[in-house]
């Protein structure tokens, strides 16, 4: 059964609940459940999960629930996938800690697109969900945010290290979310008061001493200008030791860290750098496209504007070492880099994407990439530009001196491959795709 994944929608925003509490162990787990999966099915509406997955993939029903948790069951756990199989995407997980460790239910739940909450009734079904939780489980900290601005916020660590952040946990409002419910912990040391009186859209005490608090009445406008502000006070309100004009600076600048940022790039290298901002992070995309925008790669500088005479004595025999070089790179990556099979000028900015993706220049050894990539993907270049551009190779004793005549000029794929090849910056810098398109420009 296969579900929808948050990449076939494309690089969007979500919104990502993570919600910590706990339950009664000594209990039937079913009966300790059950007002779980009542309030998701009563409240969930457009993202209803259709998919439960434990050791295997089911259609969502309580039945399939339960024996999903069963299955999964081990000495101290059992955990639990719940997905959609069309939009909007869904990416769910319920975990129980069971005795001998403490009781602890943990559900995280990420929906893709963020813009599905822009409407209040939505939004308001989703707090009644999250209110309905955190009454019956004793929430220790539940928040519900873009994440997007999750990751620009700092989250989760707040400038701690790991290990004090997993010792101490959220013990004071290092962020205000969206939406937040505060554990009676926090609230007694915040001031119960205080809490109660933060200036937001909701403020609400639970029976069990927890407090609910929603910034605005739509997740989706968290970066608006009048939502910041919002942020601001009530944060300012609950930690009286920050500064307001500081603090909604900042978060000003979030915002504007996920403006939109048109993709301008240089149309050589634009089918390369094309693919790279949805590599990083939602939130530094952004960021990432503009940088790319200002990016401008070198002229290509390996060509000769008049050959040098071939000066080997076989020519048959080197031809036939640079196929089988070639070749040798196509078996290697065919699965990776099934294009590479077509030798293309769509192959080689493939090849672009993959080397880059992998980090290849400084992830494998000095010695294997001299030595075996470098020649292997000269020998692949000048291939492609002889298929495509119709060039004719000139060959040399020297491999790095060999030349692909095209038109007027004649091209060192040996010695781009090479230049290539140094770093991870020489793959932007250059680029396969921009050398291709270069060379096309003389094709007669």
């Amino acid at each position: 059964m296969k579900v929808l994944e948050f990449q076939e929608l494309g690089v969007e925003d979500r919104l990502r609940l993570s919600f910590e509490g706990t339950f009664d162990s000594r209990a039937n787990l079913q009966a300790e459940l059950e007002p779980l999966f009542d309030a998701l099915e009563a409240r969930a509406g457009g993202w209803m999960p259709d998919v439960v997955e434990g050791r295997r993939r089911r259609t969502y029903s309580r039945a399939a629930v339960w024996q999903a948790l069963e299955e999964e069951r081990e000495e101290s756990s059992t955990s639990i996938g719940l997905y959609r199989t069309k939009p909007p995407a869904l990416d769910s997980t319920i975990q129980l800690w069971l005795p001998p460790l403490p009781p602890k239910l943990d559900v995280w739940i990420s929906v893709q697109p963020m813009s599905l909450f822009g409407g209040g009734e939505l939004c308001r079904k989703f707090t009644d969900m999250v209110r309905a939780w955190a009454g019956r489980y004793q929430a220790t900290y539940v928040k519900a945010n873009s994440l997007a601005d999750d990751q620009l916020s700092g989250a989760p660590y707040f400038g701690r290290d790991e290990r004090t952040s997993r010792k101490d946990g959220f013990d004071k409002v290092y962020e205000l979310c969206w939406l937040n419910v505060f554990g009676p912990k926090l609230v007694e040391s915040v001031g119960r008061d205080r809490m109660l009186s933060t200036p937001a859209h909701l403020v609400e005490e639970l029976p069990n001493g927890a407090v609910l608090l929603v910034l605005w009445p739509t997740a989706a406008d968290f970066a608006s200008e009048a939502a910041r502000v919002a942020q601001a006070r009530a944060h300012v309100h609950l930690r009286p030791d920050l500064d307001f004009d500081t603090v909604l600076r900042t978060l000003r600048e979030r915002s504007a860290a996920l403006l939109p940022v048109e993709q301008r790039f240089h149309p050589d290298v634009a089918p390369f750098l094309s693919r790279l901002p949805d590599e990083f992070a939602i939130s530094e995309r952004q960021r990432k496209i503009a940088e790319l925008n200002a990016f401008r790669p070198p002229v290509p500088e390996e060509w000769l504007p008049v050959a040098h005479s071939s000066d080997v004595a076989n020519p048959e025999r080197v031809r036939e070492s640079y196929g089988d070089l070639s070749e040798g790179l196509v078996a290697a990556l065919h699965t990776k880099v099934p294009s590479i099979m077509d030798k293309t000028a769509e192959s080689l900015t493939d090849l672009d994407f993959y080397f880059w993706r992998e980090n290849f220049p400084e992830r494998y050894t000095r010695e294997l990439i001299d030595s075996h990539t470098a020649p292997a993907l000269g020998a692949y270049l000048g291939d492609v530009l002889v298929r495509q551009l119709g060039g004719t190779w000139v060959l040399r004793q020297k491999m790095e001196e060999s030349q692909v005549r095209v038109g007027k000029r004649v091209w060192l794929p040996f010695l781009r491959a090479r230049r290539y090849m140094q770093s991870c910056q020489s793959l932007l810098e250059y680029s396969l795709t921009q050398f291709f398109y270069e060379a096309e420009r003389y094709r007669p």
